[in-house]
């Protein structure tokens, strides 16, 4: 594993362990729909990703398929 990458992903793992462990006490009001907005939130940036990105993911399942397809099976 590149030594760049190991010490991203070590971080990356930190952060959240950092954040529990310092964790204090909120003294504030979250409004019960908030969550729906949040995982409302996600779907939307992944369906906008998906939809400007669609026409690389059609040339990449294109590709994918042609080469299962053009591929000859050997018979023994």
């Amino acid at each position: 594993m590149n030594a760049k990458l190991r010490y991203f992903a070590l971080t990356l793992a930190l952060i959240p362990c950092l954040a529990l462990c310092f964790e204090r006490h909120a003294y504030a009001y979250v409004d019960p729909g908030s969550g729906l907005l949040v995982c409302q939130s996600i779907g939307t940036l992944f369906a906008g990703a998906l939809f400007y990105f669609r026409q690389r993911v059609k040339n990449l399942i294109r590709k994918v398929s042609s080469k299962q397809t053009n591929t000859p099976e050997r018979i023994s």
